[in-house]
């Protein structure tokens, strides 16, 4: 009975490191890597949103947390970024039910992939200059919103429209991975509401276990990586997810 659950949840701790391990070293992705390899298993999408939003509880808390101690956060664009983010949850997860996100979604997708090549040309020719951003709250708005209405969106929303201002790299990690534990509190609470203890499965606890075993090593690597590298892997890993996404929306 134990080595069956054991076989059973494996693939998903699986998926919940290698997932978290991206996000929390690049402020973006588990939810995008971890979706689209449970819908891979055969979970049912909205059983994978559930689950992933759920896992996220735990793995942006650690993440959050490892971030702090190391001091990856800057506390400043923080403030700036929960309040506008939070309502911009509550409003995609208000107007669900009635907004079909998904005729957006392309057009976001092709943004982000036009960002993700901006990030990685700049990070390739030009050294990094940190520099204090201009637009905070719309950002955290539109990213909070389509994460809850969208399905995910928050990290590569918010990072590569930070990074694309100018700012640290390594901060801006650290803040929109921890600003965003907020972010999938709220949202979870609308499907724990919806959904009930159905949310709750071995898919879910895999992620769990998977997340936390990750979620210290995220911080420590955006602590110690060149500040040139931190864009090249986060344009790399924007181009590739939404070079992805527009491919599933129109293949």
């Amino acid at each position: 009975m134990v080595a069956d659950f054991a076989v059973a949840i494996l693939p998903f701790v699986l998926i919940g490191f290698a997932a978290q391990l991206v996000d929390g070293a690049l402020g973006m992705a588990f939810g995008v890597i971890s979706s689209t390899l449970l819908i891979g298993f055969g979970v049912p999408p909205a059983a994978a949103s559930a689950g992933v939003h759920l896992a996220e509880c735990v793995t942006t808390g650690l993440s959050g947390l490892g971030h702090a101690l190391h001091r990856n956060i800057d506390w400043g664009l923080f403030r700036r970024l929960v309040l506008p983010g939070l309502i911009g949850g509550a409003a995609g997860a208000y107007l669900l039910s009635s907004l079909d996100a998904s005729t957006v979604k392309p057009f976001v997708l092709a943004y982000l992939l036009i960002v993700g090549i901006v990030l990685l040309v700049r990070a390739l020719c030009y050294p990094p200059t940190p520099k204090r951003p201009r637009f905070v709250a719309p950002i955290g708005f539109a990213g909070g919103f389509l994460d809850a209405a969208g399905g995910g969106g928050w990290g590569p929303v918010v990072t590569s429209n930070l990074l694309i201002q100018g700012t640290s790299p390594r901060t801006t990690i650290g803040t929109v991975n921890s600003a965003e534990f907020f972010l999938t509190v709220t949202i979870s609470v609308t499907f724990i509401l919806s959904l009930g203890m159905a949310a709750f499965t071995t898919a879910t606890l895999g992620l769990i276990l998977g997340g936390a075993l990750a979620a210290p090593l995220g911080p420590v690597a955006a602590r110690h990586l060149p500040a040139r590298l931190l864009l090249i892997l986060a344009g790399a890993v924007i181009i590739g997810t939404s070079a992805y996404g527009i491919w599933r929306a129109f293949g």
